[in-house]
This record gives structure tokens, C-alpha cells and sequence, in this order.
């Protein structure tokens, strides 16, 4: 993997998150939906004006070098609604966006990629946009119910549908650097930990048309950058391969650089909440400054993090907010 190059400062703007909360206190580095929207216009405050928070997760990524600037679209939430509402009204310009990564093959972090497309093409004059994907993220999912059913989740876009609407799919599994050595996309995550075991119950379609055990979710990869001087910040969308699998990986993808900040989903509720003492035990660890817990992550998991390493470190991701590294 060629090296991250360091970087001056990286902004993420929480795009589609599943809560929404203007109102707690927050750290220096972040700010909430109400505080960007009076900083940018906003009149008075109304319904009209807000965001709608929804199962799902959309980051927009900027990352400063000097006098050069490179965004990335980390996502789309579940939905056209949810993303096309919150990007208009947070009045982001999506015309900046040079590529899109979708984390893995789930419908909540993919339901609204066709409209992002069109919304960013038609902001970029017409341009095609790099599209990172895994090839395994293209299969039909489900989830196993308790009476052996199967209940299956809505595809993600397929690779014809992402480029009619202007994408060009690099679709690897081999992790990518990109942007001028800014970006870091992981390829597959190593699973290291004998507590962080996936997702139970997960099925995907084979070739043959069953319906096969998947609860490793191999296609899912992260994204990072390097903010010099503070270090690896970190973004995992839903973390199936475990939070420690993810953290564990992004230093060994850049060795020598000290972790700063993870964003992103956890996925430490339903099942998965009978590992949130050894996930919370073990990410204490990497001494990171900022653990922005959202999406997926789960109140019991947030709470159990909010008491091991302080509130002060613990910073939850909300849609609208906007945080600075």
C-alpha cells in the first residue's frame, strides 16, 4: 500500500445518522445542526429547516492539504428522502465530491446512492465519479429469523444502474489510495479478535441461488486519513468485523501513526450487545481522543464507552453535525 500522506485538517459533515440532538454540549472541534445552520442563514428556527434522522449513515469527508482540497461521499443512508432533504438543507455542495466510497453491501448505506450521483453530477457539470466497491457487496442479503425463514434486504445498486447514473466502478478488494495519497480505503479487514465474530444470523446469496451463512460481511472496508499532528482519524460505517478488527487494521495500515478519533457506526446493539465489555475493555487501549459513536453503535454501547473513557472523549454522531479535525 503506497503511504497516507498527512494532512492539515479533515472536516466531516454527518450527512444521514439514525438520531438527531442540537441540544447537548459538545467539544470545541464539533457543532451541532443548529449552530452550522444560524452560522450559515438560517432565520429563525423551524421544521423547515432541519434534517430527518433514519436508520442508516452518510459522511462527507473534506480533507485540506495546503491549498488543495479533496472530498469524499462515505455512504448515503438508507434512502432518496433522507439524503437529498439533509444535503439540501445543510446547503453542503455536493459538486465538490470526486468520488464515493460505499463501505459494504447494505441497503441502509446505499439506498440513496443513485440520487447522490445524480445530485452531484448535476453539480460537477456532468463528470463521472469514482465509485470504490467490493465485488462481494453485490449479493443478495438476509437475515435468518428465528423460525428458519429468511427475510431479505433490498440490494444495494448494481454496477450497470451505478454507470448509467455516471459512476466508475473500481471494484476491488485491494485496498486504494487515493487523492493524492489522502485517502486510505482498508481492503479486507483481518478478523483477530476471538471475541468480535460478525454479525449472527447474516445470510448472502451463492451463485447457485442459496442462501449461505455470512456473518463476517468480508466486503466491508474503512476509510482514513492523516491529520498531521494529531494522527489516524478513522471511519467505519457499521464495523461488522469488529471495532478492535478495524482499529487494530488502520495501524497496521499506517505503522508509527498514533490513532486520534474513529466515526461511524459499531454495531454493539441487538446480539451483538453481549460484547460490549471486551470491545470497550480492549478499544481503551488505543487511548483515541475522540470515539464519535452513531448509526448502529446503540445506547447501552455509548454509555458503556461514555463511562470507561470519559465524556470528554465520547462524541456521538448526530445527523447535521459537523466535526473538525
Amino acid at each position: 500500500m503506497a503511504s497516507i500522506a498527512p494532512i492539515d485538517k479533515v472536516e466531516i459533515h454527518v450527512l444521514v445518522d439514525n438520531a438527531t440532538d442540537s441540544l447537548s454540549t459538545i467539544p470545541a472541534h464539533a457543532e451541532s445542526e443548529f449552530a452550522f445552520l444560524e452560522r450559515h442563514g438560517m432565520r429563525e428556527l423551524s421544521g423547515d429547516c432541519l434534517c430527518c434522522a433514519c436508520h442508516g449513515l452518510s459522511l462527507l469527508i473534506t480533507a485540506t492539504r495546503g491549498v488543495h482540497r479533496h472530498t469524499v461521499l462515505f455512504d448515503t443512508g438508507p434512502e432518496e428522502y433522507a439524503f437529498e432533504r439533509n444535503s439540501t438543507r445543510l446547503g453542503v455542495d455536493l459538486g465538490t465530491v470526486e468520488s464515493i466510497v460505499l463501505s459494504h453491501g447494505h441497503w441502509d448505506h446505499a439506498g440513496g446512492m443513485l440520487k447522490a450521483l445524480d445530485l452531484v453530477r448535476n453539480r460537477n457539470g456532468g463528470r463521472k465519479i469514482p465509485y470504490y466497491a467490493h465485488p462481494g457487496m453485490f449479493r443478495s442479503r438476509a437475515r435468518r429469523m428465528r423460525n428458519g425463514a429468511m427475510f431479505p434486504m433490498k440490494d444495494v445498486p448494481g454496477i450497470e444502474a451505478l454507470a448509467a447514473h455516471g459512476a466508475e466502478v473500481i471494484c476491488t478488494r485491494e485496498p486504494q489510495v487515493f487523492a493524492d495519497n489522502i485517502f486510505c480505503l482498508s481492503g479486507e479487514i483481518p478478523r483477530v479478535t476471538p471475541f468480535e465474530r460478525g454479525l449472527p444470523a447474516h445470510y448472502q446469496k451463492n451463485e447457485a441461488g442459496d442462501w449461505t451463512p455470512d456473518p463476517l460481511l468480508i466486503d466491508e472496508r474503512f476509510l482514513m486519513v492523516n491529520v498531521a499532528e494529531k494522527g489516524l482519524v478513522v471511519f467505519t460505517a457499521c464495523s461488522h468485523a469488529g471495532l478492535v478488527n478495524v482499529l487494530k487494521h488502520a495501524g497496521e495500515c499506517a505503522p508509527g501513526v498514533p490513532l486520534h478519533a474513529v466515526l461511524g457506526g459499531f454495531h454493539l446493539a441487538g446480539p451483538n450487545e453481549k460484547i460490549i465489555p471486551e470491545t470497550v475493555q480492549a478499544v481503551r487501549e488505543f487511548d483515541l481522543r475522540t470515539i464519535a459513536a452513531g448509526h448502529c453503535t446503540g445506547w447501552r454501547a455509548v454509555n458503556a464507552f461514555a463511562k470507561a473513557v470519559g465524556e470528554t472523549v465520547v462524541d456521538p454522531s448526530v445527523v447535521g453535525k459537523r466535526y473538525t479535525f
